[in-house]
């Protein structure tokens, strides 16, 4: 174990994963907070890892032959979409995509050889993209591949997998809704208002996973005291059913202000999850726990919100 228990990936490799200026989903995210968490100092708390690629053999883990083809076409001449018309295609757009993946698969292995307990990685968390289609910004879904990585190469047979971007988490839930190896909790906007228009509470899973997922549709502009009330659910039924590791997926487009969406959480929310999420790791997973940036669309939310989880992670 490093003296860190807690690593943080940085570098251009996963600023790459962007969609122009002009997008949402823009250079500026990753750069936002990179400045803030050197501002704030806390290369002092953690050990930075640089981002690292990943094969196609891993994300064939979760995506489909027919769809990496695509994508490997698509990004040589970065033309048209990957899907509907949410996410642009652009020349080399796979092999940031495979940075996303590689960090986030190198961030599960160094938690499961014990080199670390806690990870963070900013650009990560793209948790829309289906096995067989890119979809909401996400050209794979690197949730998914950890997931996957998880189970068939360390054997898991219980991982959570915590949500509370603004966004359901659709590309994991509908892809593991019979999987009853993963615990899912997603505290989202109402999917009546704010796409993907998924994740009614009424979502549980199905078959031999009926029970292990839980999803929270939340009121638009539901505040902290709305949050904090609602929490408990998530982490009663976490702990209900013992994970051997914790995927937290802490999209900073929850926050009050985010141009896209209409919640209003402070970065208190997303740190109290954090804390709370690192008390369950220590309890069951032997303090396993990988948090991935997702969502966020206004920079001042996500340089305080995510410098707020590497502080909660880091403690």
């Amino acid at each position: 174990m490093n003296t860190n228990s807690c690593c943080v990936y940085l570098g251009e490799k996963l600023a790459n994963y962007n969609f122009g200026e002009n997008h949402p989903f823009g250079p500026m995210r990753y750069h936002a907070f990179e400045q803030a968490f050197y501002q704030q100092a806390l290369e002092q708390k953690v050990d930075i890892l640089s981002p690292v690629i990943s094969t196609r053999e891993t994300l064939a883990l979760f995506h489909s032959d027919e769809y990496l083809d695509m994508l490997i076409e698509k990004s040589k001449f970065g033309v048209g979409y990957l899907d509907q018309g949410d996410t642009p295609a652009f020349i080399g757009i796979y092999e940031a995509a495979c940075y996303v993946a590689g960090s986030v698969i190198d961030a599960v292995e160094q938690l499961m050889n014990e080199r670390y307990k806690k990870a963070f990685i900013p650009i990560a968390g793209l948790h829309h993209a289906r096995r067989d289609r890119a979809a909401g910004f996400c050209a794979i879904n690197d949730c998914g591949i950890a997931i996957e990585t998880l189970f068939n190469q360390y054997g898991l047979s219980r991982v959570a997998y915590v949500d509370i971007d603004a966004h359901h988490g659709d590309g994991v839930y509908y892809s593991f809704e019979e999987d009853p190896r993963l615990i899912f909790a997603d505290l989202h906007e109402d999917g009546k208002f704010l796409y993907p228009g998924t994740g009614a509470i009424s979502e549980i899973g199905k078959g031999e996973a009926a029970g292990r997922k839980l999803n929270v549709p939340m009121p638009p502009y539901a505040d902290d005291a709305l949050f904090f009330k609602m929490w408990p659910l998530l982490e009663k039924f976490v702990v209900k059913h013992q994970p051997e590791f914790i995927l937290l997926q802490c999209g900073a487009d929850s926050i009050k202000g985010d141009p896209i969406t209409q919640l209003s959480y402070s970065e208190k929310a997303h740190a109290h999850a954090t804390r709370r999420l690192v008390e369950i790791a220590d309890r069951f997973c032997g303090g396993k726990i990988l948090v991935m940036g997702g969502g966020g669309y206004n920079l001042d939310n996500i340089a305080r919100t995510w410098t707020a989880v590497v502080n909660a992670l880091s403690e």
